[in-house]
């Protein structure tokens, strides 16, 4: 009788465990499907804010609330290669007229002198080169190192549509020396 006793508290025990390890597994899967994604920085295109092989925490729930703002940092899918993301900052805005001239980002006739995250003049305007006339849900997007960075001044990328924003950078969770949160300015 002890040993009938002694065995259905293990079976309990290990019933108590696979239900906690399923509603953690539970629980993860909402978290990165509705909430949060993982993704890794490739490439030269953020820096200096952000580098390559950091690793961050892509916001996904934010933009059911709010609407993304200048100078955001977003992820959004690369429409023709499956399972890659870019990560670019919004520099225009819906409604805006965008048009780069002597290599300087100009809204509405106004060149925009707050961009703090340019660091350099722009070689290409790409597309940018004539006036473009974003929709009421459309962004223009360029990478924070201008001149090695694809972004919307090219034709295969070109100006993002809201439902193509994935999410906004959160936090940096490697390297682990500059582990934070990522600021949007």
């Amino acid at each position: 009788m002890a040993r009938h006793r002694r065995e259905r508290g293990i079976f309990r025990e290990l019933l108590g465990w696979l239900v906690y390890i399923l509603i953690i597994i539970g629980l993860t899967y909402l978290i990165i499907t509705y909430v949060g994604q993982r993704t890794r920085v490739s490439g030269q295109s953020m820096e200096t804010t952000l580098s390559d092989g950091d690793n961050l925490i892509v916001d996904k729930l934010t933009y059911h609330f709010k609407d993304p703002e200048r100078f955001d940092i977003i992820v959004f899918p690369y429409k023709y290669e499956e399972n890659t993301y870019y990560i670019k900052r919004i520099i225009g805005m819906p409604g805006e007229t965008i048009q780069i001239m002597g290599g300087y980002v100009y809204i509405n006739g106004q060149q925009l002198t707050s961009d703090i995250y340019g660091a350099e003049v722009m070689q290409s305007a790409g597309i940018a080169a004539e006036p473009i006339t974003l929709g009421p849900d459309e962004y223009f997007v360029l990478g924070d190192n201008r001149n090695h960075s694809t972004d919307s001044r090219e034709p295969n990328v070109g100006v993002l549509h809201r439902e193509d924003l994935l999410g906004r950078a959160w936090v940096r969770i490697y390297p682990f020396d500059k582990i934070g949160v990522i600021r949007h300015e």
